[in-house]
């Protein structure tokens, strides 16, 4: 058995695909992107966005950061 991670990377393309525009550690775990037990996540710079998001609570590394910010967007952690 193995134990839950506590951080989950996440690729920008992922983000492109979810329905909202506001993404939260949640909205991330609702979507299957992150395993439910999961204890946090970190966007980081693979694939591309194309659209606004507004990234709430969620970590994202300095080129992701710019990447979402590029594309309009916002990252609050």
């Amino acid at each position: 058995r193995q134990d839950p991670p506590d951080s989950v990377a996440q690729r920008l393309t992922d983000l492109d695909r979810l329905p909202v525009d506001e993404i939260d550690l949640l909205a991330l775990q609702v979507a299957g992107i992150v395993p439910g037990d999961a204890l946090s996540a970190k966007v980081i710079l693979a694939g591309a966005i194309s659209r606004k998001v507004v990234l709430k609570g969620v970590g994202a590394t300095k080129g992701a950061k710019a990447a979402i910010e590029a594309a309009g967007g916002s990252v609050s952690e």
